[in-house]
């Protein structure tokens, strides 16, 4: 204890970069995120199936290619019509990673466990120049 007390600077700076080391960790241990190289390697791996959950005028305006539109809103109805097999991956997509990561709750209690949300959503995945349609 008295090694602590005496040494009180030594341990904040030694418990500020633990901090910072693990922040990343911590940061990306959302429900199911996954990052755009991780999203690519599954879409061409294990034909994971892309389900964009923008509303309809966002979705005209830009997705990722291949995906289909569901909106947030009508998930639970239409997405057990859209993806059959429970057992493929999905990634989950929307403008900024918010209501995907919402959708992926929604998925899941839906039974599909390799559901995950895109992190960063579609602005992540123009970011890192990977291919957008729109219409």
């Amino acid at each position: 204890m008295k090694f602590i007390l005496d040494n009180w600077m030594l341990m904040a700076v030694a418990l500020t970069s633990a901090g910072m080391l693990f922040w990343p960790v911590l940061k990306g241990a959302g429900a199911g995120t996954l990052s755009t190289q991780g999203a690519v390697q599954l879409i061409n791996r294990e034909k994971a199936v892309v389900i964009d959950v923008c509303e309809a005028n966002e979705f005209v305006a830009g997705h990722v290619g291949g995906a289909r539109n569901i909106p947030l809103n009508q998930l639970e109805e239409k997405l057990p019509g859209a993806v059959k097999n429970k057992a493929l991956p999905v990634i989950l997509v929307c403008q900024s990673g918010a209501r995907s990561n919402r959708a992926v709750a929604v998925a899941k209690k839906l039974g599909y466990e390799n559901a995950q949300s895109l992190a960063g959503g579609l602005g992540a995945w123009r970011t890192a120049n990977l291919p957008v349609e729109k219409g």
